[in-house]
């Protein structure tokens, strides 16, 4: 290949924001030439490790902009230590078929049992699938509400907000909320029902969620929301954390 060629070629590969091509394409030339390859294989596995790269860093970004707290995969669980109810959901779960039909995912139960896990578990498996995701806690995400509400953007967190395939906003039940909170969040999550899904992990049976919002009747509408057409999923069992611990320490 003569030296015209190739930065003719560099220069448009680059123009045309083609990695793979800027990076590899003399290596993929000799390789071609070694292997007396015809135009249509080079150009085909040329375009075949263009679309792997472009795929992978899609993933990856995905994964990075779901700001995810740490990465925790759904085949990592050993399902013989989750909850009984959670054994029977997870295969359903992990067709992500819940997001293409816009259903919620409510994880209630004691602490350590495996629900932050599996929720984030879900979402990178949906960052991996295409979807795009966002991780939030419900601590967090009122706290932003809030200062968009201040900073008078609302409506452009709104915007972002309505567009995510899966929200997941974990640990409802940590911390209550006062009235703009409660409002706040109420709005803002029903705004999402019916339409795109969101999973939320919390420690309260919905008996208790009134403890939170200290209103009544947001509580109950809240509830009535997020449940509708729902997997509401039973967390409640032996600590999933200190299983692993414990399996852990026998390994060492």
């Amino acid at each position: 290949m003569n030296k015209e060629a190739g930065e003719k070629i560099l220069h448009l590969a680059k123009e045309l924001k083609l990695p793979y091509t800027s990076k590899c394409f003399r290596d993929d030339i000799t390789e071609a030439n070694s292997q007396s390859k015809s135009y249509e294989d080079f150009l085909a596995d040329l375009l075949e490790k263009e679309y792997d790269l472009r795929k992978d860093n899609g993933v990856k970004n995905r994964i990075r902009n779901a700001r995810f707290p740490y990465k925790k995969y759904i085949e990592d669980l050993i399902i013989e230590d989750l909850p009984q109810d959670a054994k029977s959901k997870i295969k359903v779960f992990s067709s992500l078929n819940f997001i293409e039909t816009g259903q919620n995912i409510i994880l209630a139960g004691n602490p350590g049992t495996g629900k932050s896990h599996m929720a984030i578990g879900l979402g990178i498996k949906a960052c991996t699938a295409g979807y795009t995701v966002l991780f939030t806690t419900i601590p967090l995400l009122v706290n932003e509400l809030k200062e968009c509400r201040s900073n008078k953007t609302l409506r452009a967190f709104e915007n972002r907000f309505e567009k995510y395939d899966l929200i997941i906003a974990d640990e409802l039940g940590y911390i209550s909320f006062d009235k703009e909170a409660s409002e706040l969040l109420f709005t803002y999550l029903s705004l999402r029902a019916g339409r795109k899904s969101t999973i939320i992990t919390t420690n309260l049976s919905f008996e208790r969620w009134d403890e939170i919002f200290k209103d009544p009747v947001m509580t109950a509408a809240m509830i009535d929301r997020l449940t509708h057409k729902s997997y509401i999923v039973n967390m409640n069992g032996n600590s999933y954390r200190l299983k692993e611990t414990k399996r852990w320490l026998s390994e060492q």
